[in-house]
């Protein structure tokens, strides 16, 4: 049966990528720029002296170059030039101003030709083509239609991101490979499903003492806590797996919610014992823990409350955690009872822990409603099948659910003609005398397969009611829309301004909104790139998982106070507060704050931190863990959070590789980088986000002067200037001098927001044509202070939301 549907998919699949569009499309002459002698005219007179023949600048001959924007590359070459003549960056200054009324007549015929163009693709194919759904969607979406709440995106291929979102769909693919990781998971969703809707409740609740956690020998040395003073003690340590529970070890897949009763030993002068939480088999031969959370231990016990996933033979490992802590030793990878005590080590005691499993979104009842409707669910006396549904009409209850659970499925009430062919299955299978929730199960398969579950569909133009509301509520909650979308989808009154925005305002409530704002920000900051990369241990020591943690946290808070209370878009790059505990604050040497969970704390202008921008969580991902490259930062800080787009450099420039001898300074080398051609530019906008963030380095912290190394030693180098100008002619020292700059142009600001916003949102990138409307909806937030909120509220209302 695998095997059929599965060819029966691909068929389906094959279909469906016509009728959507998927592929490129490939202009004709006859969608050229107009007025192309005039355009010609103009670079006959101002840039064939650089750019005509073999030899010409930057690899572009302009003689050369078509005006068919559809053949490869060519619509990309003309907006390059648009934009650098409208910029003054071409002609070059050496070479004379440009006549006004020239260069005014070219703007215009160029930016007509180029929108034209676009816009008759757009109307005919839509802005976005063959869209689906992504791996973390589905997930989100099966976990809503279902009821459930296990993993399921590590079943799914991972997914490429285009212009730094996996929601692209021009950077989507779909292979044999990908369709089977489908099948494998619905299946799996299916069966999790029918297990929690056909059995008794999950029912795991454990309470252990400080000896339940204990090894069971003391004398035996290992890696399990000892008993000391009635408590069971964990010492600081780089040994893995010491802190291991075997206690806490799952029975089977699923959500725990733990309950530990911890306090520190020999607390260290900067306050408490900073620990970490992981999870994993915790024996030799699988070394991956996953990070669960953290917390500081105080000398008074307190309740650590936390909730994680955990695999089948799965335990926690709880241990100090803070690379600032002495590290006791212990031969031969085992601990002793009574080893660690004489080393002076600080520690964590165990009083109790407490492991309940919970599930997080439907209970089993909303399950079987899910799965069965109203029919009977009871269980019986058959060892086969303990539980059992009952029908007394197969057929006609399996046309009702199955049509229920495709128009959630499909987003949009369906027709007998569209259901037809799932029904037929159920039928077949209810003939073949298999059961009635085989039978059915048959059928719901089919349909989590079908292409109209796993792809947008929308046709081009103005998308319909149903349209939007799918497109809205993946955008903003990730999962297929709710039964109030839905509602009024069928009322026809998704397409009123003021519905839209209240619905947007609903959606991004609380919890909904947190999760909006950190699977946005993941992507967009390349926040699921934190720990892509680790600092140099041996440069950077203060740096541990703790301080990345809190980097990470405190990053997803501070957006989610933008977002909950409509702050100023200029927040981003500036602001006077951020969330910090007390070892992030320790970290950033930050005094005055205490405690492990997240507070609100007001930033002096000595600090230098302010705004996204200075958070440790951007600096870290924008750096490599040896070194930092202006270049990188600039370029990320550019696209990301300035909105100036950076073409990618040419082919025949050589990379600017540091120099870890210390030898020159990146200053240094990117003045004799820039001397080459075409690189000037670029550089003249890559160069100035980059340098003002030079005095932070790849671990986040602040720096006075470069390092270097000297033989295995590593020494003071040379004195950091942050200084630097912007394209403008502006000049700025540092990075408070560089914040103030950018945040007097909140306009920009807004218009980039706006532009990943919608990237994400729609799965199409921002193009030529789009541009005005980008301005606009920056405009429109304006009026309402270029509050974050406001931004997104524009742009679910903008003709670019609204349509495919």
């Amino acid at each position: 049966m695998i095997t059929t549907r599965y060819a029966s998919i691909c068929a389906h699949l094959a279909v469906w990528a016509s009728v959507v569009g998927v592929g490129s499309f490939l202009g004709s002459a006859d969608a050229a720029a107009p007025e192309g002698n005039q355009v010609r005219t103009f670079l006959e007179n101002n840039c064939y002296d650089c750019h005509q023949g073999e030899d010409a600048d930057g690899s572009l001959d302009l003689e050369a170059l078509s005006f068919d924007l559809g053949k490869a590359n060519n619509l990309q070459r003309w907006v390059r030039i648009y934009d650098r003549v409208r910029d003054g960056e071409m002609p070059p200054a050496d070479y004379g101003e440009l006549e006004a009324k020239d260069k005014s007549q070219f703007l215009a015929a160029t930016h007509q030709g180029l929108s034209d163009f676009q816009h008759n693709i757009h109307t005919k194919y839509g802005r976005v083509r063959g869209r689906r759904l992504t791996r973390k969607q589905i997930e989100n979406s099966l976990h809503d239609l279902l009821a459930i709440d296990i993993p399921l995106t590590h079943i799914l291929p991972d997914e490429n991101k285009t212009d730094g979102f996996t929601t692209v769909a021009d950077g989507q693919g779909m292979s044999h490979f990908q369709l089977a990781a489908h099948l494998d998971a619905v299946d799996v969703a299916l069966d999790e499903a029918l297990r929690r809707a056909l059995s008794p409740e999950d029912d795991y609740v454990r309470d252990f003492d400080a000896e339940g956690v204990a090894r069971t020998n003391p004398k035996r040395r290992c890696r399990e806590p000892e008993m000391r003073e009635g408590k069971a003690v964990i010492w600081s340590s780089g040994l893995i797996y010491y802190g291991r529970l075997p206690a806490t070890t799952a029975k089977q897949d699923g959500w725990y919610e733990f309950e530990v009763t911890v306090s520190g030993l020999k607390l260290p002068k900067t306050g408490g014992v900073w620990s970490t939480v992981r999870s994993g088999p915790c024996v030799s031969n699988a070394p991956l823990l996953a990070s669960v959370t953290t917390f500081e231990a105080t000398e008074k016990p307190k309740v650590v409350k936390f909730t994680t996933w955990l695999p089948k033979g799965h335990m926690l490992e709880i241990r100090p955690g803070d690379g600032a802590l002495k590290r006791g030793r212990f031969a031969g990878g085992q601990v002793g009872v009574g080893e660690g005590e004489p080393q002076d080590l600080a520690g964590i005691a165990f009083d109790r822990v407490t492991m309940k499993q919970v599930h997080l979104k439907g209970n089993d009842d909303q399950v079987r409603e899910y799965l069965f409707g109203n029919l009977k669910v009871e269980p019986v006396k058959d060892k086969r099948q303990p539980w059992q549904v009952t029908s007394k009409n197969p057929k006609a209850d399996a046309e009702r659910l199955v049509t229920r659970f495709a128009t959630r499925a499909f987003r949009r009430p369906v027709t007998s003609d569209e259901i037809e062919p799932y029904l037929a299955e159920v039928y077949a299978a209810i003939d073949g005398k298999e059961s009635f929730v085989d039978a059915l199960r048959l059928g719901y398969r089919a349909l989590l397969c079908s292409p109209r579950f796993m792809y947008f569909a929308e046709e081009p133009g103005k998308l319909d009611d149903y349209e939007v509301a799918t497109r809205l509520s993946y955008f903003l909650t990730g999962s297929t829309p709710d039964d109030q979308l839905m509602q009024l989808a069928s009322a026809g009154k998704m397409h009123e301004p003021e519905v839209l925005k209240q619905q947007t305002r609903r959606l991004l409530g609380g919890k909904q909104g947190e999760q909006f704002m950190n699977d946005f920000a993941a992507e967009w900051l390349d926040l699921d790139q934190i720990d892509f990369t680790q600092p140099d241990s041996k440069l950077y020591r203060q740096f541990d998982p703790i301080v990345e943690s809190g980097m990470l946290s405190e990053t997803q808070q501070y957006l989610q106070t933008m977002l909950a209370e409509n702050l100023h878009v200029s927040n981003l790059i500036d602001s006077d507060f951020t969330y910090l505990n007390s070892r992030l604050a320790r970290y950033y040497q930050i005094d005055g704050v205490e405690g492990d969970t997240l507070q609100k704390v007001t930033l002096k202008p000595e600090t230098h931190r302010g705004g996204v921008l200075t958070q440790g969580a951007i600096l870290k991902v924008t750096a490599n863990g040896s070194n930092t490259s202006p270049v990188i930062r600039g370029v990320w800080v550019s696209e990301r959070l300035l909105g100036v787009e950076i073409p990618p450099p040419p082919t025949n420039v050589p990379a600017v590789e540091p120099d870890i001898r210390g030898a020159k300074t990146i200053r240094e080398q990117l003045a004799k980088h820039r001397s080459q051609g075409e690189c000037a530019s670029c550089h003249v906008k890559i160069d100035p986000a980059g340098f003002a963030l030079e005095n932070f380095d790849p671990a986040g912290q602040w720096r006075d002067n470069y390092i270097k190394m000297e033989g295995r030693s590593v020494k003071k180098g040379p004195k950091i200037d942050a200084s630097y100008d912007l394209p403008s002619g502006m000049h700025f020292k540092d990075i408070d001098g560089f914040q103030k700059i950018v945040t007097s142009h909140p306009h920009r600001l807004a218009a980039n927001m706006a532009k990943h916003l919608l990237t994400y949102g729609t799965g199409a990138t921002i193009e030529f044509v789009d541009r005005a409307q980008i301005d606009q909806i920056a405009r429109k937030s304006a009026e309402d202070g270029y509050g974050f909120r406001s931004i997104i509220e524009q742009v679910v209302v903008s003709d670019l939301f609204l349509s495919k």
